[in-house]
């Protein structure tokens, strides 16, 4: 009885450990061309929430004045300038979609996987 115990924990135990890898691989992904929502408590996520809203809606100069309010709420806001990127490269703006992703990359954190986001790439050339 005790093995067969010993045996059901350690099972327990592996399976916990792959589930935890598994969920780490996951948070790593890089972003896709799909507008970021907003962590809670930013002073921006509202506009930044309604703007991807219309984002995914194709309204990019709706979704891109949301952008903007949001990042005039709060100017470290990552993922409303990840956004606004978005929005502005949809338009053809190209050059302003560049500034944007600039700040992106100057604002998120080094292991960030929106770093890995390939549109962002795109612009910035690396």
């Amino acid at each position: 009885m005790k093995q067969v115990s010993l045996l059901a924990g350690l099972i327990i135990g592996v399976l916990s450990l792959l589930i935890a890898c598994e969920s780490k691989k996951e948070a790593a992904k890089p972003v896709g061309d799909a507008a970021l929502m907003s962590p809670a408590g930013s002073a921006g996520r509202m506009e930044n929430d309604e703007g991807v809203g219309h984002y995914k809606q194709g309204h990019w100069t709706v979704a891109e004045g949301h952008f903007r309010k949001a990042i005039a709420a709060d100017t470290k806001l990552v993922e409303a300038h990840y956004n606004l990127g978005l929005a502005l490269d949809k338009m053809g703006k190209h050059e302003a979609a560049t500034a944007s992703f600039k700040k992106v990359v100057e604002l998120a954190p080094p292991d960030s996987p929106i770093k890995d986001s390939v549109i962002l790439k795109e612009h910035i050339g690396k």
